[in-house]
């Protein structure tokens, strides 16, 4: 017996051809459509046993408010994500929502409709090897690419992340210089370029910024070595 559903995603020509290939496979697909203000509006009013709704940002903050809505309204409908790769944020936050399962835009038909009979039998419908890459990446974690900390760190040259290191560490120009064992005209240099890449005015604000990024940790302590010994009183 065919599914009665609802294809909703923002290309409207791979929703129009993932929705004939299902009707082809006997399935009722009551509309494919674009998502936009009414979207939630519209499947909450034609209320499908299953709905596929696209996205193409699963980690977007409110991107999968529509679902909550869906849920909200009409709790027997079964709520699909259709989108890319998704992070393990991706997939909690649709799942959080509400949604059923998680199913990538590339799968293959056969696929799509497996995912189809598991939600509406109530069932969680994640291919086994998204699954597997998000386990993946909970255990090995790479830095991810809102990490304000680590995208500064990246803009710095070492020489200048010790440079913002003694900075926060509350030393002026010439303590640096001398920990350094640079002239104080080169230390001045160092920190007027790290203010200018980090966009901001004074140093007090560049400590700031880099204590509240986590910048600081990252850097690491600063070096010790005779460059940081004050000269004794027979030097």
């Amino acid at each position: 017996m065919g599914v009665r559903l609802m294809v909703v995603d923002d290309h409207r020509l791979l929703a129009e051809a993932l929705a004939s290939a299902l009707k082809l496979r006997g399935h009722r697909v009551l509309a494919a459509t674009a998502p936009a203000a009414g979207a939630a509006d519209l499947v909450i009013t034609r209320a499908p046993e299953v709905c596929l709704l696209g996205t193409a940002a699963p980690a977007e903050p409110g991107i999968f408010d529509p679902v909550v809505r869906i849920k909200r309204e009409r709790p027997q409908v079964a709520v699909l994500v259709l989108g890319p790769v998704p992070s393990p944020r991706g997939i909690a936050a649709a799942f959080a929502a509400g949604a059923s399962g998680y199913v990538r835009h590339d799968e293959r038909i056969e696929g799509v409709e497996r995912a189809i009979i598991k939600a509406r039998a109530g069932e969680a419908a994640v291919a086994p090897q998204l699954l597997q890459g998000a386990f993946s990446e909970l255990l090995n974690p790479a830095a991810q690419p809102d990490d304000e900390g680590q995208r500064l760190l990246r803009m710095l040259t070492p020489r200048e992340v010790e440079v913002l290191v003694r900075v926060a560490d509350g030393q002026d120009t010439r303590l640096i210089a001398a920990g350094m064992g640079i002239a104080p005209s080169t230390a001045r240099t160092h920190v007027q370029r790290v203010l200018m890449k980090l966009g901001v005015g004074s140093r007090l604000e560049a400590a700031a910024l880099a204590a509240r990024t986590g910048l600081l940790d990252r850097a690491g302590p600063l070096p010790h070595g005779p460059r940081d010994m004050a000269p004794g009183p027979d030097s």
